[in-house]
C-alpha cells in the first residue's frame, strides 16, 4: 500500500505545482512591437486555456476576435500575449479592462532603434504546439531591459498556501490519532475474536 500512496501524493503535488505555475502572476520585461485583434480558432483542448467568449458574441463558431500583444524580449526572442478579461472566478484577477490595456499596449509600441521597455504582468503559458498564450494583466513602462521587481505577491500567496497545507496536515494527524487509529484497532480486535470463534478457539 505504500507505493500507490506515494505515487498518488506525487501526482497530486505535481498537479498543484502546475496549477500554481500557470495561475500565479509572472513578470516579463519586453518591447511591444504590435497590438492587434486577430480572428482565431479557439476550441477543443486549447479552449481550456482561454477565457469564456464575450457576452453577446455568436456561439455557433469556435472562431473569435482575440486581442494579441506581440513583444520582443531583451535577448531578441519573441513572446506573444493574449489580452482577455478574467472576470471574478478563476483565476481571480478581477480584470475587466482588456480594451483599455490594448490601447495602452498600442501606445507603448516601439522600434528596435528607439526601444520603450515595459514590464508585463501576466499568468499562463505560451505553447506554439497547442496555440496558447499567457494572458496580460498589467503593462507598466520601466527604465530598461534589466529592470526587476521582487515577487512579493507570489511569496505571500505561497506562504498562505503553505500555512493552509500545514494546518490541514496537523488536523489530519490529530484526527488519525484520536479517531481513525482507535477505530482500526477496535475492528482488528473484533476481527481477531471472530476468527478465533470460527476456529473453535473462543
Amino acid at each position: 500500500m505504500r507505493w500507490p500512496r506515494i505515487i498518488f501524493l506525487s501526482l497530486l503535488a505535481l498537479l498543484l505545482v502546475a496549477a500554481l505555475h500557470y495561475t500565479l502572476p509572472q513578470r516579463e520585461v519586453v518591447r511591444i512591437v504590435n497590438a492587434e485583434s486577430r480572428l482565431t480558432e479557439v476550441g477543443g483542448f486549447n479552449g481550456l486555456f482561454f477565457a469564456q467568449r464575450d457576452s453577446g458574441s455568436a456561439q455557433t463558431s469556435a472562431a473569435r476576435d482575440l486581442r494579441l500583444i506581440s513583444t520582443i524580449r531583451p535577448d531578441g526572442r519573441p513572446l506573444v500575449f493574449r489580452n482577455e478579461d478574467t472576470g471574478v472566478f478563476w483565476p481571480p484577477y478581477f480584470k475587466f479592462d482588456s480594451e483599455d490595456l490594448q490601447t495602452e499596449a498600442a501606445n507603448l509600441t516601439s522600434t528596435e532603434t528607439e526601444p520603450q521597455w515595459v514590464a508585463i504582468t501576466h499568468y499562463g503559458w505560451r505553447s506554439n504546439l497547442i496555440s496558447i498564450y499567457p494572458n496580460a494583466i498589467t503593462i507598466r513602462p520601466v527604465a530598461g531591459p534589466d529592470a526587476s521587481a521582487f515577487p512579493w505577491l507570489n511569496i505571500v500567496i505561497l506562504a498562505f498556501l503553505a500555512l493552509v497545507v500545514f494546518m490541514a496536515w496537523r488536523i489530519w494527524e490529530r484526527l488519525n490519532d484520536r479517531v481513525i487509529d482507535p477505530i482500526v484497532d477496535r475492528v482488528s480486535v473484533q476481527w481477531a475474536k471472530m476468527k478465533d470463534r470460527l476456529a473453535g478457539r473462543g
